[in-house]
């Protein structure tokens, strides 16, 4: 949200109003909610106090994370970007009826895909209409130049890494390098319960890793925008990932995508040693994450906004 509203500063065609629902503020620049940590258990149900009375007036609200505050005369844009508390064991209801709440009072739901915006659909049992689809921003990084790291995201899985791990390993260090796993602290404890070959970095140095890389892989549950496949695309690294729906959707010709993980070490090879494929990949990659630079979705959210402020007038 914050490569959001930066590139939306940058456009001059909206005025911004910078806030915290979970947190105090952070800047200057930001407008300080009144007994903020007294609501927020509300906001989660979307019950409470209205944003109307607790800020400057605005035209239009956008909120993301789990906390949607009502609002009664400013429309409300809220986007759901993780899909994990609307899937199957996981299945949250709270979040489920907060979302059914919210968008019963007039909210707009964002999703990031096509596929899941059918999948919020499907669960919350909505129309069509009320869920629209635009891509987060990707924070824009640095070319990686001269990586030798083979650098592993994981987001909601850690059982296909550790399968795997043994191979990554031993093919790291036939090549001279190490292995570099960027996940949740949760995540790490086991992988370093079970490997301690492996290098561990948190979602804070996720940067720093990507600089390093010769080759991403990218191993998620499908569950949420694969914002850090797309950052080593935009760097033009060389990126496996598997193929999930909405991996499919987003990387598909620009990653390259695996059906079974037995395919994955035949890959890593042939992205690692190969020139041609190398450099093949590596302008796919560019141009793909071209899609979801900060200022192309400032864009799109922009427009988004006139046209939610329309209907809310109309």
């Amino acid at each position: 949200m914050t490569d959001l509203a930066n590139a939306l500063d940058a456009t001059g065609e909206c005025e911004l109003v910078r806030f915290h629902t979970h947190a105090p503020a952070t800047s200057s620049n930001e407008v300080r909610l009144a007994l903020h940590s007294l609501w927020t258990p509300l906001w989660r149900r979307s019950l409470g106090p209205s944003l109307d009375r607790l800020l400057t007036p605005v035209d239009v609200v956008h909120v993301a994370g789990r906390a949607t505050p009502p609002t009664k005369a400013i429309p409300l844009i809220i986007s759901v970007d993780d899909l994990r508390p609307l899937r199957g064991e996981s299945r949250e209801h709270q979040r489920i009826n907060q979302l059914r709440r919210a968008v019963s009072h007039g909210a707009t739901l964002v999703a990031s895909t096509r596929s899941a915006s059918h999948e919020v659909q499907d669960v919350l049992g909505i129309e069509r209409s009320r869920v629209v689809v635009v891509p987060p921003a990707v924070p824009l990084v640095q070319p990686t130049l001269n990586g030798t790291a083979l650098v592993v995201n994981l987001t909601g899985v850690v059982k296909p890494f550790l399968n795997l791990a043994p191979e990554l390993v031993a093919f790291a260090k036939s090549r001279g390098t190490h292995v570099v796993a960027v996940s949740s602290t949760k995540v790490a404890q086991r992988i370093r319960s079970r490997d301690s070959a492996v290098r561990l970095m948190t979602r804070s140095e996720a940067r720093g890793a990507l600089g390093d890389a010769r080759v991403v892989l990218h191993i998620s549950d499908g569950a949420r925008f694969p914002s850090f496949a797309i950052a080593a695309l935009a760097a033009g690294v060389p990126t496996i990932a598997r193929a999930t729906t909405i991996n499919r959707e987003l990387l598909s010709g620009a990653a390259t995508l695996t059906e079974d993980d037995r395919e994955v070490m035949p890959l890593l090879e042939e992205l690692w040693e190969s020139p041609t494929r190398r450099a093949i990949t590596i302008a796919a990659g560019r141009a793909r994450a071209e899609d979801f630079a900060p200022a192309t979705a400032a864009r799109a959210y922009a427009a988004l906004y006139r046209e939610v402020v329309r209907g809310w007038n109309s």
